[in-house]
């Protein structure tokens, strides 16, 4: 009886998750009727890894996942290969004590391993902390202890960074061959010796714990982002809708895993899609080598953040004979000048689109329409896209802000452990970006930046607090003040005005030597790229005019000002 109830239970959440893709599937070309109509479904029990991809999976030779390294080895496996294998590590990790609600950190680069791990944990009910593979020993330790987490994946060249880490963890090793249990790991490849049957612990709420990401914020510790088993496998169903990816296409998303922007991309959208996740794994990007790939591979959906579309315009890009039929990039706005270089090479439109660790796809240019350079589109089917006034009025000039009466189905259940932030956040039947743009008089938005002091870089949120926190730990800093600088590739890089402590004379000997501190302090991505040595600007009560700095930084001249370094300056770093 109880069987039979699950089934039942099972197919109302599947039936209603099927229909809502389905529709969108078939207005993906009519943004008009897809965002007047579309419902998010209704769900009270579901496991998208259960319910939906087992069920597309059942018996399915097409391509799921393909991988192709920088030697040229490629891996492809089927959904129903993905689907066996993934029933093979939930038992794995079930006899390692692991179950619902239990907490994992995985910080794995792009193997199949990381796909397995995803669906596996989906499965059991296990929440996944996603961590990238560039974090440092601090933020890892963050990660274990503030998200309690009982178990930590990692490959073989990553463990070194938990040897510090005490605490009662159950490690498991990814590695080409089985490791000796003299380094305390478990071997993933055990995985491979369990049932590949799978019988789930009864049924999964739809708002039950999936995913814990941690996201730079204006103090020093990330915040806590929550999702369940909703508001990701379902809300990026708009993410799907507007990347415009069909049944059978090959999509790549150019990301790492540890990035909500990996789990929208390179995991859920193109996988309701019914289409084959592409990846190229190389250890340092190279533009030409990766667009050769995409070419030779026939890709033909594709998602890019801004960094990456800028160094390919840099390449002859009507000399690689593409298959692509969509390009969309995210994370930051992209120049024009990009968009057109590469509309002329291969004519395609690249189309912008916005979202949060905290959401999904909330505004974009949507397949079929006519875009404007420099906007970032209409709302995204199953939103109410507002703008709001200090005054929280809406209006044409404020805060991105989404209606919550109802609350869409995508939004994040809100900030762990934090609930003045959550209630802050969610105040007044709105969900607050914090993010700031304009609205046209056609109902397309134009983003601006950050209501913040947070902002992009290469597609990473950076927290000004955390790295000048970094920097006043030299012994010649006295005050730091981080802010945005413009830059041709990563379109805004860290820089710090920096005051001396006293009796110490700025000089480039200091500047290198505080380049190299920070190497040492921070991981590569959050790294400060220019320097300055300066007075601070500040209001009476001693607090630092940063929009002050940021302005000054917004209209740089052609020369450097006296006292300005790059790490660049420096090549024996």
């Amino acid at each position: 009886m109880a069987e039979s109830h699950h089934e039942t239970v099972a197919d109302q959440g599947l039936n209603a998750f099927l229909s809502a893709r389905d529709f969108l599937l078939a207005h993906r070309e009519d943004y008009e009727i897809a965002y007047r109509d579309f419902r998010w479904p209704h769900l009270h029990k579901f496991n998208w890894a259960l319910d939906y991809f087992d069920t597309y999976a059942r018996g399915n030779a097409k391509p799921a996942l393909w991988i192709v390294d920088e030697s040229g080895s490629e891996t492809k496996l089927t959904f129903a290969e993905m689907s066996s294998r993934s029933n093979q590590v939930a038992n794995f990790l079930r006899a390692q004590g692991l179950g619902r609600g239990d907490r994992i950190v995985v910080q794995l680069s792009n193997q199949v391993a990381m796909w397995e791990v995803m669906l596996a944990t989906i499965k059991l009910g296990v929440v996944v902390i996603p961590a990238a593979t560039m974090l440092t020993v601090d933020d890892l330790r963050d990660r274990l202890e503030r998200g309690n987490a009982h178990c930590i994946v990692t490959q073989l060249s990553l463990i070194e960074k938990f040897s510090s880490l005490t605490g009662d963890y159950l490690r498991i090793v990814v590695a080409e061959e089985k490791e000796s249990e003299e380094t305390g790991w478990t071997p993933y490849s055990r995985a491979y010796d369990h049932s590949s049957i799978f019988t789930p612990e009864g049924d999964t709420n739809a708002t039950d714990p999936l995913m814990l990401y941690f996201t730079s914020g204006t103090t020093a510790l990330p915040k806590l982002v929550l999702h369940t088993h909703q508001s990701y496998p379902v809300g990026h169903l708009a993410t799907l809708f507007w990347i415009g990816i069909r049944p059978g296409d090959i999509h790549f998303n150019i990301s790492t895993p540890g990035w909500a922007k990996h789990a929208w991309s390179s995991f859920f959208a193109p996988w309701n899609a019914g289409a084959t996740i592409f990846v190229h794994s190389y250890e340092r990007f190279n533009a030409r080598r990766t667009l050769d790939v995409v070419a030779r591979c026939g890709v033909t959906t594709l998602c890019a953040p801004p960094t990456v579309w800028r160094l390919f315009i840099l390449e002859n890009l009507k000399s690689f004979r593409v298959k692509l039929r969509e390009l969309v990039s995210a994370g930051e706005p992209l120049n024009p000048e990009v968009i057109e270089r590469v509309r002329s090479a291969w004519n395609i439109t690249i189309r912008d689109g916005f979202g949060q660790t905290e959401n999904v796809l909330l505004l974009g240019n949507f397949p079929g329409q006519t875009v404007t350079p420099g906007t970032v589109g209409r709302p995204s089917p199953g939103h109410q896209i507002v703008l709001l006034d200090p005054d929280n009025s809406e209006c044409d000039d404020g805060e991105i802000a989404v209606k919550c009466d109802p609350k869409p189905s995508s939004l994040m259940s809100g900030y762990l452990n934090d609930p003045e932030r959550t209630e802050r956040c969610f105040a007044g039947g709105y969900y607050r970006t914090g993010d700031v743009a304009h609205r046209d008089p056609d109902g397309s938005f134009t983003y601006i930046g950050r209501a913040d002091d947070v902002f992009k870089s290469s597609d990473y949120r950076l927290s000004p607090f955390e790295l000048e926190s970094a920097l006043i730990e030299h012994d010649c800093v006295a005050e730091a003040a981080v802010v945005p600088s413009p830059d041709s590739i990563r379109w805004y890089v860290p820089k710090a005005f920096i005051v001396l402590k006293p009796d110490i004379h700025p000089s480039a000997e200091i500047a290198r030597d505080i380049f190299k501190f920070i190497r040492g302090r921070l991981a590569p991505y959050k790294r400060i790229r220019r320097i300055e040595f300066s007075d601070l600007p500040k209001t009476i009560s001693g607090k630092i005019r940063r929009a002050q700095l940021r302005n000054l930084e917004s209209h740089p001249s052609q020369a450097r000002r006296p006292g300005e370094y790059w790490e660049e300056d420096f090549p024996d770093l």
